[in-house]
């Protein structure tokens, strides 16, 4: 082999050097330090972009370093197409802005830290990211954003959460004309569309699901109804666990009070008992669950029984000719795609017949009427009980509501929960206890 040994090498004419022809390979020993003092293309080195992106979207090109400015609005980053292993990109915030208008990245049919979903999404003020492409198994990987944080492999879900609504009350079988309260509706958690929770609250913010993690449905039973002078039986919890969320859990829905006797505490209150000498309290509300039962009392028209809380709205007012006194209104939702109103309370006794949002009490000498299965709606109370013993209604059984992208989707449930799509999201709804594994 032939050895050359110079100082300098300049072209013999013109400004351009070559080295070897194409095929050659050109080897460069260990231990070997390249200094570059000048400017080196088609080594994957980063060309810093001199135009600062301020759009709201952007393709970028591979090996670039590009500054991108949100002041005015959020940026969409779309990588490049048809990657190479060893592609660079780097983008850098540069008002420190991100935290106000993000950078949310759209993966161009490309893995991103070996998943593809959701879109990742840059937030932190004075953030730079820095990626590389490792080929079509993982894609791109970053190699600094921040804390390095993994960006993709979880779901966002919106939910709808509903306990069981409790039981409604019952007077005593007695000459006397006495009543039973209507069962408060379970207690309402909802994280969809900016719809409301029960009891006047704003939407909770949706969770955010990790890959591989299994979360526990459990779906709360509704209460019993209750017979000769007895309080109505509260609905149980409804919830979404998981190891790595916060647990949304629902409160049931407060029994309904008997004959002059006090509502239940609950998601939403049951509603007092009535009596020919004065009615019961109606139960307490769960605070951003659901809403008090009415009170029962006695009127010209004989004694009546207060409504059941609805997520929605508070029992309404005594009725009037010998009418029931209505449970409060539930909550409406689109979760599944339609709108549906769940969570009212149950209807409270009364000498004549009663309506209710959750389950409507009867007349003289007959139980109220049960709760909406699923809804968490609550149970009627029972009619004057003169005789025969009526029961009050039982409360309806809670229901969880899961919604996300379908893209994210894993498929991996228990509890066999009905699934269906909307647009580019599908719908889980679970009307008895399981499991979702994202």
């Amino acid at each position: 082999m032939s050895k050359i040994e110079v100082d300098q090498v300049d072209p013999q004419s013109g400004t351009s050097l070559t080295l070897g022809t194409s095929g050659d390979t050109i080897n460069i020993p260990s231990g070997v330090t390249l200094a570059n003092a000048g400017t080196a293309t088609g080594f994957a080195s980063i060309d810093w972009q001199s135009t600062v992106v301020t759009g709201a979207t952007h393709t970028a090109s591979a090996n670039q370093g590009i500054w991108i400015n949100t002041t005015s609005n959020a940026c969409t980053l779309t990588l490049p197409g048809s990657p190479s292993v060893g592609d660079q990109l780097i983008f850098s915030d540069f008002a420190r802005k991100w935290g106000t208008n993000a950078v949310t990245v759209s993966l161009n049919g490309s893995k991103y830290q070996g998943n593809t979903v959701p879109n990742p999404i840059y937030d932190t003020n004075g953030e730079t990211v820095h990626i590389v492409y490792s080929g079509s198994t993982q894609g791109w990987i970053p190699i600094n954003d921040g804390a390095v944080a993994l960006e993709t492999g979880f779901t966002n879900a919106s939910y709808v959460v509903i306990a069981g609504g409790g039981g409604g009350g019952a007077g005593i079988n007695s000459g006397d004309q006495r009543t039973g309260g209507g069962g408060g509706a379970g207690g309402y958690r909802s994280a969809f569309n900016s719809e409301s929770s029960g009891g006047g609250a704003s939407a909770e913010t949706a969770l955010v699901l990790n890959q591989g993690v299994t979360y526990t449905i459990t779906i709360g039973a509704g209460g019993s109804g209750s017979s000769n002078g007895s309080a109505g039986s509260d609905g149980s919890v409804s919830s979404i666990t998981g190891s790595d969320i916060t647990d949304v859990t629902t409160v049931g829905g407060g029994g309904g009070g008997e004959n002059g006797g006090n509502g239940r505490t609950g998601g939403s209150g049951g509603g007092g008992g009535g009596h020919i000498s004065g009615g019961g309290s109606g139960g307490a509300g769960t605070t951003n669950q659901g809403f008090a039962g009415g009170a029962g009392g006695s009127s010209g028209y004989g004694n009546y029984s207060g409504g059941g809380g609805g997520a929605g709205g508070a029992s309404s007012a005594v009725g009037s000719g010998g009418s029931g006194t209505a449970g409060g209104a539930g909550v409406a939702s689109t979760i599944t795609a339609s709108s549906v109103s769940r969570g009212g309370g149950g209807g409270g006794g009364n000498n004549g017949t009663a309506s209710a949002g959750g389950g409507a009490s009867a007349g003289s000498n007959t139980s109220g009427v049960a709760g909406t299965a699923n809804t968490g709606g609550g149970g009627g109370g029972t009619g004057n009980n003169t005789g025969g013993n009526p029961t009050g209604g039982t409360g309806g059984s809670g229901v969880v509501i899961l919604r996300m992208l379908t893209a994210a989707y894993s498929g991996t449930t228990s509890g066999s929960p009905t699934v269906t799509t909307s647009g580019s999201e599908t719908i889980l709804t679970f009307t008895g206890s399981g499991s979702y594994t994202n």
